[in-house]
């Protein structure tokens, strides 16, 4: 019995099992204040007061920091290894790494000039080349978009900053032109512009509204008076964004009875 304890005891005290045991007690620690850090941050970024974009990239690089700082401890305090001459190492190697991870970099770039710049941010609605939906997440790599069908699309960062980029209106706003005569009142008499604005708002909030709850508008905007009529466009912004090609449709036949 005694010899099991006395073998034990100088498993314990082996240098290697030290090593092991802060190893894993420091990256323990190290794992337990990324994770809280991260959703610290990420709170941070939801509040109302925060100037940036509410991005997984963000929290990617801080987790990466604190991993960094965490890596760098363990060798510097456990093992004895200068971190510094590793990343001297590392720097001389630099040219190849770079070259090797080239796409990775401008992806990387990519998404921090975006999340920095507030080029774009989650809810926008945008157009990258024949790719158009509402941005759910910039990463590291890639930014991922929701288009009007549901579909996840994913663009890499770099075809973003390199790309034409279009910012559409908001998924659940809706633009409908009209050219309308002018309307008469029950005295047969032409109504102002403002009246026919208030008719026209009527129209479109009563159309639209069922299809989907209005929350913004209707607004009315003349661009042209002609022979034929006075034209302008239409917006109203509904609760579903799924669903505004069936309400713009709503709110056009409903102008199109109210002229008959």
């Amino acid at each position: 019995m005694d010899d099991i304890t006395a073998a034990i005891i100088a498993f314990l005290q082996h240098p290697w099992v030290h090593r092991a045991f802060w190893t894993v007690v420091l990256g323990a620690a190290t794992i337990i204040l990324s994770r809280l850090a991260a959703k610290a941050l990420r709170h941070l970024l939801n509040s109302d007061s925060n100037p940036l974009p509410t991005t997984s990239i963000i929290v990617n690089i801080v987790r990466a920091a604190i991993w960094a700082v965490g890596a760098s401890i363990i060798l510097d305090s456990v093992y004895g290894q200068n971190s510094n001459a590793i990343i001297t190492a590392l720097g001389v190697g630099g040219i190849a790494i770079s070259l090797g991870f080239q796409d990775t970099l401008s992806n990387l770039i990519g998404g921090l000039q975006m999340t920095f710049m507030g080029i774009i941010k989650p809810g926008d609605n945008i157009e990258v080349g024949s790719e158009k939906g509402v941005v759910q997440d910039i990463t590291w790599r890639h930014t991922t978009i929701r288009d009007s069908l549901g579909q996840i699309i994913v663009v890499p960062n770099s075809v973003i900053s390199t790309t034409s980029l279009v910012h559409l209106l908001p998924a659940n706003r809706v633009a409908v032109p009209f050219a309308v005569p002018r309307y008469k009142n029950d005295a047969n008499e032409n109504l102002s512009m403002d009246e026919l604005a208030d008719a026209l708002i009527d129209i479109a909030r009563v159309a639209a509204s069922g299809v989907s709850p209005v929350t913004d508008g209707p607004k009315v905007f003349f661009s042209e008076i002609t022979e034929l009529g006075i034209k302008g466009t239409i917006v109203i912004q509904i609760e579903d964004a799924t669903k505004t090609s069936l309400a713009a449709d709503a709110v056009v036949r409903a102008i199109a009875n109210r002229m008959d």
